[in-house]
């Protein structure tokens, strides 16, 4: 039996949407011209929160790849990208750096959108543009609910 059939598109889409509220808020919450700055980032400098943030951050995203049924390279991808993130947050100075230029939360998010939009095609584009426009609002009872 495959494993896409213990999940249904709707909480697999879901999962997607998570990860791109999860993917906003820690890399991309303020645009700087072509670059962009995140919770992650901001917190770099101070301590403890920017490693506790990029922990709970991280095992959201990879809890949400599970929950999702994504592929063990998938996981494993996803994982390799927050570990590294996180065990870097915990050097001053150039761990700082790399929480400002390395976008490990994106990559991994990333990494289960891609996985998911293989096997259960994308969210609707309403969805996803209110994920984006509101990262901390509370996620929707239905993504199909916002296509119509």
């Amino acid at each position: 039996m495959r494993r896409e059939a213990f999940i249904t598109a709707e909480e697999a889409h879901r999962a997607w949407l998570t990860a791109e509220r999860i993917k906003r808020v820690a890399d991309r919450l303020i645009g700087l011209g072509p670059f962009s700055i995140g919770l992650d980032g901001l917190l770099a400098p101070v301590p403890l929160a920017g490693t506790l943030f990029s922990l709970a951050a991280g095992a959201w995203l990879v809890r949400e790849g599970f929950r999702a049924r994504a592929s063990a390279a998938t996981l494993a991808r996803m994982s390799f990208y927050v570990g590294f993130r996180t065990l870097a947050s915990i050097v001053p100075i150039e761990g700082w750096l790399v929480d400002i230029l390395f976008r490990g939360h994106m990559m991994a998010a990333r990494a289960l959108q891609k996985d998911i939009a293989r096997r259960f095609g994308e969210p609707p584009q309403a969805a996803i543009l209110e994920a984006r426009r509101r990262p901390f609002a509370p996620r929707a009872a239905a993504p199909e609910a916002l296509a119509t």
